[in-house]
């Protein structure tokens, strides 16, 4: 029998520890890495064989982005290179609304940096919540740039950045306005040279592919997909320094004799280019806000007049072509009036017997009737039409009108009549500045242009009359502006100047009533040999005078003298003192 106490004791003696199974865990361990490699390569090669195209694309969703290369848009210039419309590099604020949603509490301030209502901004970030990109104000001035990146800074707001675009600016402000135009918030022209060479002055912005951060700033550029196509310069016939000099005569002209607008288009006879084009009342395009639609009209090429006495040289001109008179017929004015049917031509005075150099002199409706009744209807029609009025000179300005000209089958004896001395048809100031510049040219009609031609170019033209009645043309038209004609005031010292006034009522609803004229002087120099035709126009003066000679001829007579003096063209009847010292030049 066992001993009681001994396996007591046995009992209470701890058991031996079992020896773990080293090679077991070896083995479970060896397993259990040959499957995490065996996962691992599995999921490498699935992501590197079969998910790689998958996996690129969506990682270049993230981070790679096609940009724009900001390109300008073609620069103008007038003739000598002195710009006239140019685009200068500005800064745009654009954000991410999903990231803006986020910060609203920021909205009101970042709306005061760009100057904007911060409630009309909250509603726009909200409405476009679901977008990633907004334009948040365009083209910013450099205050606002500096304000919204302080913002940025001071607040770490995320979403907001900027991108550079360009901005229209026009040097000439108001001087140009009218023939320049302006470009929308796109940069696409929307009035004058601007719209109508849209296609010529626009840009093509380049495209790269870039690396953007999480805030969507450019860290990194790619590639360049296509490289930018900037817009090509156009040059203009317009020489800078005489427009400012035709704007300031034109302005001070309105404002004196508290007139609603005027319009002066100046040319150069031997090419036919646009040398000076203005108009009253003017705008800014820098600020468009300045004025509306009314005062951005070209009105030499979009608004008509009826020219009034401005026409009795072209009635001359027919008749002499035909061989019906010379400068010397006389023509009986006696007694002041004459009768046309059941109408009343009449003269400001009874100018009695003139001979046809007076009649023009003079400005008498009666001799220009008489002497227009001489030929068929036909034959005023004739030259009126092949002077192009009725139809657009083709300078290919936008909006250009083409006057009216009914064909002579339609008039009746008194609007023969009335067309002689300039009612009854319509022009605008550029068609009759071409007409004249036809008489300047020795009877040649020379297509006109806002575009620079080569220099020393004399353009190719038709003829419209023959060089011996052009020129016996001009000679009369000489003593309108002597002491004995209507125009004294557009005498030039130094050189002999051809023209002719008109004064002719404005027409209204209720046709010609009331004191409404418009002033009109058209003319050229040197007489001899014209080298400049220019045509005034000052719409329904106010003051103490309404007539051509008074208003629109001292014009006339400052804005040619300044572009005989800019263009350097020699005087044609210098004073004697200028020949016995010898000087033949102007301003010498």
């Amino acid at each position: 029998m066992a001993n009681p106490s001994r396996r007591s004791r046995r009992s209470r003696e701890p058991a031996k520890p079992r020896r773990p199974d080293i090679g077991l865990r070896r083995r479970l361990l060896l397993m259990a890495l040959a499957v995490a490699f065996v996962l691992l390569g599995a999921g490498v090669f699935y992501r590197q064989v079969v998910e790689t195209d998958f996996l690129q694309t969506e990682g270049e969703r993230r981070y790679l982005r096609v940009a724009e290369i900001a390109a300008r848009r073609g620069m103008i210039s007038d003739r000598n290179g002195e710009p006239l419309a140019v685009s200068t590099p500005v800064e745009t604020v654009w954000a991410d609304p999903r990231k803006l949603v986020e910060r609203l509490d920021v909205l009101p301030e970042l709306a005061r940096a760009l100057g904007l209502e911060p409630q009309a901004l909250r509603e726009r970030v909200l409405a476009k919540s679901d977008r990633g990109f907004i334009y948040l104000k365009r083209r910013v001035d450099f205050d606002e740039a500096r304000a919204v990146r302080e913002l940025i800074a001071r607040e770490r707001l995320g979403g907001v950045d900027f991108e550079t675009e360009y901005r229209r600016f026009y040097p000439g402000a108001e001087v140009f306005g009218h023939v320049i135009g302006f470009t929308d918030i796109e940069d696409r022209g929307q009035e004058g040279i601007e719209f109508a060479y849209d296609a010529q002055l626009q840009s093509e912005p380049g495209l790269r592919r870039v690396i953007r951060d999480g805030r969507k700033r450019i860290v990194q550029e790619v590639e360049q997909l296509r490289p930018p196509r900037q817009g090509t310069d156009l040059v203009l016939s317009l020489d800078r320094r005489l427009q400012f000099l035709a704007y300031r005569e034109l302005l001070a002209a309105v404002r004196e004799h508290e007139a609603v607008g005027g319009t002066l288009v100046t040319l150069d006879v031997d090419t036919g280019e646009v040398l000076a084009m203005v108009n009253q009342p003017g705008y800014n395009p820098n600020a468009l806000s300045d004025g509306g639609s009314e005062r951005r009209r070209n009105r030499c090429v979009t608004d008509v007049i009826e020219p009034g006495s401005t026409v009795k040289p072209l009635v001359v001109a027919a008749a002499l072509e035909r061989g019906l008179i010379t400068p010397t017929t006389e023509i009986d004015t006696e007694p002041g009036y004459f009768r046309v049917g059941r109408n009343l031509v009449r003269d400001v005075h009874d100018y009695g017997l003139l001979d046809v150099t007076g009649v023009i002199a003079k400005s008498s409706n009666v001799g220009v009737v008489k002497i227009a009744q001489m030929m068929e209807y036909a034959d005023l029609w004739s030259l009126y039409d092949h002077l192009g009025f009725g139809r657009v000179t083709g300078i290919g300005f936008p909006g250009e009108s083409p006057g009216n000209l009914r064909h002579y089958s339609d008039w009746r004896v008194f609007e023969h009549a009335t067309l002689a001395f300039g009612y009854g048809l319509s022009v605008t100031t550029l068609q009759l500045a071409q007409a004249y510049a036809t008489l300047a040219a020795d009877g040649i009609k020379r297509p006109v242009t806002l575009l620079r031609r080569e220099p020393g170019a004399t353009m190719p033209g038709s003829r419209v009359l023959s060089a011996e009645t052009a020129r016996t043309v001009r000679a009369i038209m000489e003593q309108v502006v002597s002491e004995k004609g209507t125009a004294r005031r557009a005498a030039i010292a130094g050189y002999r100047v051809a023209g002719k006034t008109g004064t002719a009522k404005k027409a209204g609803p209720n046709g010609y009533a009331g004191r409404r004229y418009q002033a009109v002087f058209a003319g050229f120099a040197p007489a001899e040999r014209p080298r400049l035709v220019t045509v005034v126009m000052i719409d329904e003066p106010g003051g103490k005078s309404y007539y051509g000679g008074v208003v629109a001829a001292p014009v006339f007579q400052k804005v040619m003298e300044g572009a005989l003096r800019l263009f350097n063209v020699p005087p044609d009847d210098p004073p004697p003192s200028m020949l016995l010292s010898g000087r033949g030049g102007p301003g010498l």
